[in-house]
């Protein structure tokens, strides 16, 4: 028997006493949302006995000013194994960014292929302040996500690493939410632990790499050299701590450094006010529908900034084809945040401000 038939007897077994009108059948879970018939209502001890004989494990969310039940499939209660896909990919994650990690350390693996099998340990040697420094960065954002929804009960995947040939050796990394978001206040705090608690690593890593700059001889001749775009944060930073460059020289970053530049751009990007990125939680849980309005006006801000960076185009497309621009309800969509949350989400907006890159990369 699938979760939807499992649904319809829950809702024919509550129908004479909630009038159910959210119904969500997922494969490990149900949720469903009502009013009371009865003004006065029952007791929640007296709920779950009328339900005590159907399939799965109920669980009594709220009784006002909705009735919310969630339902877990006995089936998958307590089940547990190794997420091997995830850990397969993560350490094809950690590889490919210790291989871009030493190549920004001079290590020439291009004219030289031999040195993977005749001396590996330059390699991971010298990719190693990269790739544990970029890794950190993620890895602190996707467990502040998984950790922010296991305590309200949003059932999640562990992190899925996206390893890949470009110039940092991953695509970041993703988490599959297997459930819908109950209030505001869970959606809130799920959006906002990533990026909070990414940047809460990125800002050391970033001043560590700053402060230690490689210094190369002044030449017209750039060749390999990647010009990046500053954000207000990363230009103060490298205001502060970055020593005096000698005469004749020009300071290359460090690849720490360069790792919490992509930390400062990923939680940029994620701070995004569109759809299902951790921006458009926040602003949807913070605002509601006027989300919305920010999101599609933020297309049309990204369109302007292709002129500056033709990139914009790309991931403009991308959250429109994938991560839509407006935000979906909350199963209680009529809760407002509180006005700890509002703080901390106004919070995430400078974060965003200050991480904002126009132009990430100068050609």
């Amino acid at each position: 028997m699938d979760t939807k038939d499992i649904t319809r007897q829950y809702i024919d077994a509550l129908k004479e006493i909630i009038d159910i009108d959210v119904a969500y059948s997922g494969s490990e879970e149900i949720i469903l949302r009502g009013a009371f018939n009865n003004p006065f209502g029952i007791t929640e001890t007296q709920l779950l006995k009328l339900i005590s004989y159907l399939p799965g494990k109920p669980e009594i969310v709220s009784l006002q000013p909705k009735v919310v039940i969630r339902i877990q499939m006995s089936g998958k209660v307590g089940v547990k194994k190794i997420p091997w896909l995830n850990i397969i990919l993560f350490v094809l994650t950690l590889i490919s960014t210790i291989i871009v990690g030493a190549s920004y350390d001079g290590v020439d693996f291009i004219s030289k292929p031999e040195m993977f099998w005749q001396n590996p340990l330059k390699i991971i040697t010298a990719g190693i302040p990269f790739s544990f420094s970029l890794l950190a960065i993620l890895l602190f954002h996707e467990f502040g996500h998984y950790i922010a929804s296991r305590r309200h009960g949003v059932n999640v995947s562990l992190p899925y690493f996206l390893p890949f040939p470009n110039i940092i050796g991953t695509l970041g990394a993703v988490i599959r939410s297997k459930s819908p978001f109950i209030t505001r206040k869970q959606l809130f705090d799920v959006g906002a632990a990533g990026p909070l608690s990414g940047i809460v690593v990125a800002i050391p890593i970033v001043i560590w790499g700053l402060a230690h700059p490689r210094f190369i001889p002044e030449t017209t001749d750039i060749t390999g050299l990647i010009t990046l775009g500053d954000s207000l944060l990363f230009s103060f930073i490298n205001i502060i701590v970055q020593p005096p460059t000698p005469d004749g020289y020009m300071a290359v970053l460090h690849p720490v450094a360069f790792a919490g530049w992509v930390g400062f751009l990923v939680t940029m990007l994620n701070l995004m006010p569109i759809g299902q990125l951790d921006g458009g939680h926040i602003l949807y849980a913070m605002f509601g529908k006027t989300q919305h309005k920010i999101a599609r006006l933020s297309f049309f801000v990204l369109l302007a900034l292709s002129f500056l960076w033709l990139g914009w185009i790309f991931w403009g497309l991308f959250c429109l084809i994938l991560i839509r621009a407006n935000h979906p309800p909350t199963v209680m969509d009529d809760i407002p945040l509180d006005r700890k949350r509002m703080l901390i989400g106004y919070i995430c907006i400078i974060v965003f401000i200050l991480c904002f890159m126009p132009t990430p990369f100068i050609e």
